[in-house]
């Protein structure tokens, strides 16, 4: 992925990754109410990637906000397929926001 990225073996390379890399722009400070789904056969974002940066947040949250990992095992990068398993995913996110909105009226 050199092509695409840049090797960060080259400190300028290096530099500008760390730049947008989401773990490493983690701070410690209140973050919202979050929701972070994957796919446990997603091909370019593997599962534990999320499930590191979701750690992270929660460690280095200071809010008593959600931040919510929801790993569906039978899912890749496209998401849920299948006619009505889109649905689902569509109202676990749905409910998600519901419930904040509940909490926070």
């Amino acid at each position: 992925e050199y092509d695409e990225w840049g090797n960060p073996n080259n400190k300028e390379y290096y530099d500008y990754i760390f730049s947008y890399s989401p773990y490493d722009q983690v701070k410690e400070m209140d973050y919202p109410n979050v929701l972070v789904t994957t796919g446990l056969h997603d091909s370019q974002v593997q599962y534990w990637e999320p499930a590191k940066w979701v750690a992270r947040l929660r460690d280095k949250n200071t809010s008593k906000n959600q931040i919510l990992l929801h790993t569906n095992m039978d899912t890749g990068h496209g998401g849920a397929s299948g006619r009505f398993e889109y649905l689902k995913e569509i109202a676990l996110e749905y409910a998600f926001l519901l419930d904040i909105a509940k909490r926070t009226k």
